[in-house]
């Protein structure tokens, strides 16, 4: 039964317009954006067959591409919605965390260094530049490194924070291995970050560990 022929209850578009978008399923919601089936398979059945095909919703958005059009009514322009979704939720969160004084948003700051650092297969270094209000100025990726460690220039960085006035930072790195427990290595760069910036009067908040499903932060360790 195609979902036209559906209760309008159990519409995915209906459903989201009368009960809101938290009351979707993960498959639900993906029929949204595949809007059609296929002659056997309802948006909703090849949704379900995603999920449960690469294991998860999360998986399925991180997927390599060729991956995602492999699998049946999977189109390049089915795919392209897919993942302008993703870049919507993460420019979301970009824009409310510029926003807010970070210091008073520490699960938003989480949350968007997930969204930016999880899903990568070798390990990042960024960082948030805040200004004197602990407002954000800008985020970057500032090293790329390998699936398991990733070198660090205090130098560069400390260049890249007088270039935007910053007057602190928050650190952040992923762990590819999903274990977000930090390293001797980890503590030693975040001692040499302080101590470089401290120099010039910039101030290191928190250094924070993306892992698999915990982001671990040095401030509420203890470690910095």
């Amino acid at each position: 039964m195609a979902i036209k022929d559906w209760p309008n209850a159990e519409r995915p578009r209906e459903k989201l317009l009368e009960q809101g978008a938290s009351s979707l399923s993960d498959a639900e919601l993906l029929a949204l954006f595949l809007r059609t089936g296929t002659v056997n398979k309802s948006a909703v059945d090849i949704g379900r067959d995603l999920i449960k095909q690469f294991g998860s919703l999360r998986c399925l958005l991180e997927a390599p591409t060729e991956q995602v059009l492999a699998q049946e009514g999977i189109g390049e322009a089915k795919y392209s919605l897919l993942q302008a979704s993703l870049e919507l939720g993460r420019r979301y969160l970009a824009q409310s965390l510029a926003e807010k004084e970070l210091l008073t948003s520490p699960q938003m700051v989480k949350s968007f260094l997930r969204a930016q650092l999880r899903h990568h297969q070798q390990e990042l270094f960024a960082a948030l530049f805040l200004d004197n209000q602990n407002r954000l100025i800008r985020f970057e990726i500032l090293f790329t490194g390998t699936l398991d460690s990733c070198a660090v220039h205090p130098r560069e960085v400390l260049k890249r924070a007088l270039a935007l006035h910053s007057a602190s930072l928050i650190l952040a790195h992923n762990h590819p291995s999903g274990y977000p427990e930090p390293s001797a290595a980890d503590h030693s760069i975040t001692e040499r970050l302080k101590s470089a910036l401290a120099l010039v009067d910039i101030r290191v908040l928190d250094h924070l560990i993306v892992g698999e499903y915990e982001t671990l932060s040095f401030a509420e360790r203890g470690f910095i």
